[in-house]
């Protein structure tokens, strides 16, 4: 039985395009003022999802709910009208013949007056109080992206769906006008679900962030987790920068590798000597010219604050390191190189999840909650 627990409710929801299944077994719940993401490559189903809480997608198999009541079903769909759902695109979706203003407003009844007067609230809240008589032609893309969501919040919708909205701008734009959407999302306390193939934009955006593939929910969890620890091989890859070394098992807890013994925060059930591929991200592996292990730098990336080392060993394993930029190396430099890795990542050589998460990765896919 359905409670009332949570706001959004998905379980077990399956949909379909044609003959192809684009969203499997899907199980995902919200609490109200939840922040949340959905991340994953282009045709991951993540959309779709999206379109199936909004009532644009029918579901072919689960239940979805909101705050306990039914809007999903096999052969029942509630109009989207009636679902207090409000959704921002990724086309912003303006009226073009209508001022700021009014695009603002379109969604709410009640006198003129009254309507402005809201219009005008949610204007000021994401800063074009003075666009408010200029047509969407007349203002930049992030301009226009923020009377979206404001037009969005409008009828103040229980929940709040945001279709990859920010990549139609530049970076450091899409950076900052999320942030600002944030801010704002809290200050309403509106429930919100993102979904984005960017995962900066996801960490930023959700406290919770799930990874989808093939139409399933891989791993629901916080950003430092989805970063840390990954339950498989396609979330540790991508999800983050690294690469993987092979190592072997010399206890529960510790690894030999190409860079010296490793000793982790966790253990795992292979018997010593057992082959396994060791996850290392860039902030694992220091630049130390106190290191007895040397590699050689054969690319770099300045960042800005930070530069990102490619280093070759001696025995032509590849790493990359991530260093404060006040620190300069140049490409063919030879180097020392030290691991500070608590968070020991394994994966049995050529098999899928990792066994010690493998619980937690069917968690994951049978419901995803916050």
């Amino acid at each position: 039985m359905s409670g009332h627990r949570w706001l959004l409710e998905l379980d077990a929801v399956r949909c379909r395009h044609g003959a192809q299944v684009v969203v499997d077994g899907l199980n995902l719940h919200l609490e109200t003022g939840a922040l949340a993401a959905l991340l994953g490559p282009s045709g991951c189903g993540k959309t779709t999802v999206l379109r199936a809480i909004a009532g644009f997608q029918p579901v072919e198999g689960g239940e979805i709910r909101i705050d306990g009541r039914l809007i999903s079903a096999p052969g029942w769909t509630l109009p989207p009208e009636q679902r207090h759902v409000g959704m921002v695109f990724q086309d912003y979706a303006l009226f073009p013949h209508l001022r700021v203003w009014e695009n603002v407003a379109f969604g709410l009844r009640g006198p003129t007056r009254r309507r402005r007067a809201e219009a005008d609230r949610l204007l000021e809240l994401v800063g074009l109080e003075a666009e408010a008589q200029r047509y969407p032609h007349e203002l930049s893309g992030g301009q226009q992206q923020r009377v979206a969501v404001a037009r969005a919040l409008a009828p103040r919708p229980r929940l709040l769906l945001l279709d990859e909205p920010f990549s139609n701008l530049d970076v450091d734009l899409r950076r900052r006008l999320a942030t600002e959407v944030r801010a704002l999302l809290r200050e309403q306390g509106t429930t919100a679900l993102f979904v984005t193939h960017d995962q900066e934009e996801a960490f930023l955006m959700g406290t919770h962030v799930g990874v989808m593939r093939h139409g399933r929910l891989l791993q629901w969890d916080t950003p430092f987790n989805l970063y840390h620890e990954p339950v498989d091989r396609f979330v540790a890859e991508f999800v983050g920068e690294g690469c993987f070394i092979r190592a072997r098992m010399l206890d529960a807890q510790t690894v030999d590798t190409p860079l010296g013994r490793v000793t982790g925060n966790r253990a795992y059930p292979w018997p010593p000597g057992t082959e396994v591929d060791m996850l290392l991200r860039p902030d694992d592996v220091l630049l130390d010219s106190t290191a007895p292990v040397q590699g050689r730098i054969v690319d770099l990336a300045f960042r800005g604050a930070d530069t990102l080392y490619r280093l070759e060993l001696d025995g032509g394993v590849e790493v990359q390191s991530l260093m404060p930029s006040r620190h300069e190396f140049s490409v063919g430099s030879r180097v020392g190189l030290r691991l500070e890795a608590e968070h020991l990542v394994l994966f049995p050589v050529d098999q899928g999840p990792l066994i010690g998460n493998m619980r937690r990765a069917a968690q994951s896919e049978q419901q995803a909650a916050f």
